[in-house]
């Protein structure tokens, strides 16, 4: 009986193999479109602007957060860290509860509410002035289940008029690397047909 079943569960996988698309060969395997190569390096293209306008860094284990992405200029606040968003070591409801509670006390009652209907995402946000007349943004965050955010406790800190200051100052950077590029060079990157468009 054992034997038997055996055979047909080979016969199976042989059928199912014949009927699941497998793998094309190695060497149709596509690693270039748009005229930029996997694995190449990035500096075979100088015309490239290598970051966003914020670069991002990532904290781990500190001071009772698990985890955390610190982001900071790249041009008009150049090196200055902008956004914090941190991740609480704690994710359960009880602490977030207790969390809310401190803040409430602290900053008063949160400007506004965000979240979903559903009470699975809640984000409580206080506006400020500071002293510097500088507009700065806190966030507290929780998520019991929505799978598109981090579940637990998070707080983000922001200064949200130079993280604007410092988008429109990097499209400007990216228009003038794009003026300084050579007209030859500008006429080659326009260049397109179906050989950059098909991932080759």
């Amino acid at each position: 009986m054992k034997t038997v079943r055996n055979l047909i569960t080979r016969i199976l996988l042989i059928l199912l193999a014949s009927v699941i698309p497998q793998p094309l060969f190695a060497e149709n395997a596509p690693h270039e479109v748009g005229g930029i190569v996997l694995g190449s390096h990035i500096d075979s293209y100088p015309d490239i602007i290598k970051h966003n306008f914020m670069k991002e860094v990532v904290v781990i284990d500190r001071h009772g957060f698990r985890k955390g992405v610190i982001s900071y200029g790249v041009c008009k606040y150049n090196e200055e860290i902008l956004r914090i968003k941190l991740k609480y070591d704690d994710k359960s409801k009880s602490f977030y509860k207790t969390l809310l509670a401190k803040y409430k006390k602290k900053y008063g009652a949160p400007d506004s509410w965000q979240g979903d209907s559903f009470g699975l995402l809640h984000v409580w946000k206080w506006y400020f002035t500071d002293k510097n007349k500088d507009r700065v943004s806190l966030n507290l965050q929780f998520n019991t289940k929505d799978p598109d955010q981090t579940i637990g406790s998070v707080v983000k800190l922001s200064y949200p008029d130079r993280i604007d200051e410092e988008r429109i100052c990097f499209m400007q950077m990216c228009d003038q690397t794009y003026e300084q590029t050579d007209e030859k060079r500008k006429k080659e990157l326009k260049k397109s047909d179906w050989s950059y468009l098909i991932p080759r």
